[in-house]
């Protein structure tokens, strides 16, 4: 048999009021997503770009070949006409309601808050 791989986390739910209606009160709740197919494996990105539509957002993540990136620079300096476009490959389009894509700036900031802070531990030794 197949060894399948979960990945788990924290989700929040809108609690029930009593008599009827909702509470703005999150609960934490254990979740647990099964892959499929290769869809556990990570997707390289280094570029992205949001779009929003009544009710959606749609995340794009690309990727830019990285001699790309670093030409960049040089031709700035050099004086050189950038150019007008410059050719990446999607990686993966992400559709979120504005619900989740609450949740998920909840989430990179915790992460983006935690590096800090253990970027300005290490910057003190």
């Amino acid at each position: 048999m197949a060894e399948q791989k979960t990945t788990q986390g924290k989700t929040a739910a809108v609690a029930p009021k009593k008599g009827g209606g909702t509470e703005n009160r999150s609960i934490g709740l254990g979740v647990r997503l099964t892959p499929i197919d290769d869809s556990d494996l990570p997707v390289v990105s280094n570029y992205t770009a949001l779009n929003v539509s009544p009710g959606m957002a749609f995340i794009d993540f690309g990727f830019i070949e990285p001699g790309m990136l670093a030409a960049l620079p040089r031709l700035v300096q050099q004086g050189s006409k950038l150019p007008e476009n410059i050719n990446c490959k999607l990686a993966v389009r992400v559709a979120m309601g504005y619900e989740a894509l609450a949740n998920l700036q909840q989430q990179l900031t915790q992460v983006l808050s935690s590096v800090q802070a253990n970027n300005a531990g290490v910057a003190k030794k």
